[in-house]
């Protein structure tokens, strides 16, 4: 079993002032791979994300999206309006090799803790900052929330179907992409400081990294003379392929088909509507609506399995449509041993995920759950002097 002294981050120290999603993410994913993370949260209710409820669940007072991305981490309560735990917070600081921070542009300064501030105590540390949509320009002063910043990304005009307007994702990934890329900045600077001995400030917001997920199809729209994606109207799962990409109905679940060569399906399903198309690939695009037509009616008539036994071997891209039980049994994903259970001292237990990346072969593990509010406040003034 993996132990964090063997996790390559074993030995420094990362301070999280942010909450909600993006920097907590980004903290999680570092203590995953060995740091030491101290949370840093309002005595008076901590992160606000305790309360940000995904369903009517709570666990020991705290909503599960809370102990899912802050697993294992210990907090530190301190009023950032009290003199005494301001200075406590920049001795902290001092001796910490990270900082994460999402606050709005501007009330970081207004608490002197921006990047030159800290620099000044603190010349080695690696100071994080995410946004909403960096620090200038009209948006800067709007909610940094997801919904929000895909809204503005156009993003959602790559999902569903043509007919439907805009659709967003259905998970919050402008926080999620933030938090990954920050982690990439942060690690970075980290080998540069092994390597000259001083910090930097690596910064990125919601819309930059909802941006940069959209590089491949945006690249195409700024080379293409600008035209719109357009979606399929009917089983849409690109903008930017051509048929028979798309999920399909079948007589008892659904069917994912990537891409693949026409003619070829068009034999294996023996589907002689295809004529018209199969030696004309432009017209996969083209009439992408009435191919997937003609297709989805022929696999409504077997099962889905029954179509994997004639697809897959046939080295056609697909698979089953599986929803989170049929998931969750499946040995594919038990081989990965990917969940683990964190539990407290409070009779808090909590079946969650684990970190996805391996080191050295092995997953790291966990078995701490989220902090209550300041419950390491006591030792950690103590161990640090604060």
């Amino acid at each position: 079993m993996t132990t964090e002294n063997d996790l390559p981050l074993a030995g420094l120290l990362v301070v999280d002032m942010s909450q909600f999603l993006s920097g907590p993410y980004a903290s999680l994913r570092l203590m995953d791979l060995g740091a030491r993370v101290i949370k840093i949260e309002r005595p008076d209710g901590g992160d606000l994300s305790r309360r940000l409820y995904l369903s009517d669940t709570e666990i020991g007072g705290d909503s599960t999206i809370f102990h899912a991305i802050n697993r294992a981490k210990e907090s530190l309560a301190i009023d950032l309006k009290n003199d005494a735990d301001l200075f406590a917070l920049r001795t902290l600081l001092g001796k910490a090799d990270v900082l994460i921070q999402n606050f709005r542009p501007g009330v970081i300064q207004r608490l002197g803790l921006d990047y030159e501030a800290v620099k000044a105590l603190n010349p080695r540390l690696v100071y994080a900052s995410i946004s909403g949509y960096g620090d200038e320009g009209p948006w800067v002063s709007r909610p940094g929330q997801d919904l929000l910043a895909q809204s503005r990304s156009g993003l959602m005009w790559l999902n569903g179907d043509e007919s439907q307007g805009p659709v967003p994702f259905g998970l919050a990934v402008g926080d999620m992409l933030a938090g990954a890329a920050i982690v990439q900045g942060i690690l970075a600077c980290l080998v540069r400081r092994g390597v000259t001995g001083k910090g930097s400030h690596i910064e990125t917001s919601l819309m930059e990294s909802l941006v940069d997920f959209q590089f491949e199809v945006l690249t195409t729209h700024l080379n293409d003379g600008r035209r719109p994606p357009k979606r399929s109207d009917f089983r849409s799962a690109h903008a930017y392929l051509s048929a028979p990409y798309g999920v399909y109905q079948t007589k008892d679940s659904y069917l994912a088909l990537a891409m693949t060569p026409l003619p070829k399906l068009a034999d294996l399903l023996m589907l002689d509507e295809l004529a018209p198309y199969r030696d004309k690939p432009a017209s996969w695009f083209t009439a992408r609506d009435d191919i997937k037509r003609i297709i989805a009616a022929k696999l409504e008539t077997q099962t889905t399995g029954y179509w994997l036994a004639i697809l897959e071997p046939a080295d056609i891209w697909c698979a089953k449509v599986l929803n989170w039980e049929e998931l969750l049994q499946s040995e594919g994903f038990k081989v990965l041993d990917m969940l683990q259970t964190v539990s407290r001292d409070d009779d808090v237990s909590i079946l969650t995920t684990r970190s996805p990346i391996r080191v050295n072969g092995l997953r790291p593990k966990f078995d701490r759950a989220a902090p209550r509010i300041g419950e390491h406040s006591e030792a950690l003034r103590k161990e640090f002097g604060l």
